[in-house]
């Protein structure tokens, strides 16, 4: 099956252990294999989590090449466009706003998350000083 056509993501990639990259020595083979990693080595990491962190990536990359494949490459390349385009965002940085153009785009503009209604405690608390915030918007 064709890997752009995935419906859910793919599941994590192997870690190859010492064993499988051992050398007639029987020690990591850096050059063939590359640097060893004990943090790879030593992650568990459940399979259902790492796709569902990857959930929505896959399915956006299925609709562009399901686009790509019924109307050309040019469907898919205007969208990405169209997305970078009101993407940027050039508003005063200390005041909170929405992208309801983007959520359009990605096609979320017919659910509704706990971002959309729940504004964290954090930012009714902060007063708006939007000098110190301009600043730091120059500074980037």
């Amino acid at each position: 099956m064709d890997p752009s056509l995935r419906l859910v993501p793919s599941g994590p990639s192997k870690v190859a252990s010492i064993q499988d990259t051992a050398n007639s020595f029987g020690l990591h083979d850096t050059l063939t294999y590359g640097p060893r990693s004990l943090a790879a080595e030593v992650k568990k990491s459940s399979s259902v989590k790492d796709r569902l962190e990857n959930w929505e990536a896959t399915q956006d990359n299925l609709k562009l090449n399901l686009q790509r494949n019924a109307y050309g490459l040019h469907a898919p390349v205007r969208m990405l466009m169209e997305r970078q385009i009101v993407g940027h965002n050039p508003h005063m940085p200390a005041f909170r706003t929405s992208n309801i153009h983007l959520d359009i785009l990605m096609g979320r503009d017919e659910t509704l998350e706990c971002a959309d209604f729940m504004m964290p405690a954090s930012e009714l608390s902060q007063p708006l000083d939007i000098h110190a915030e301009m600043e730091r918007k120059l500074r980037m």
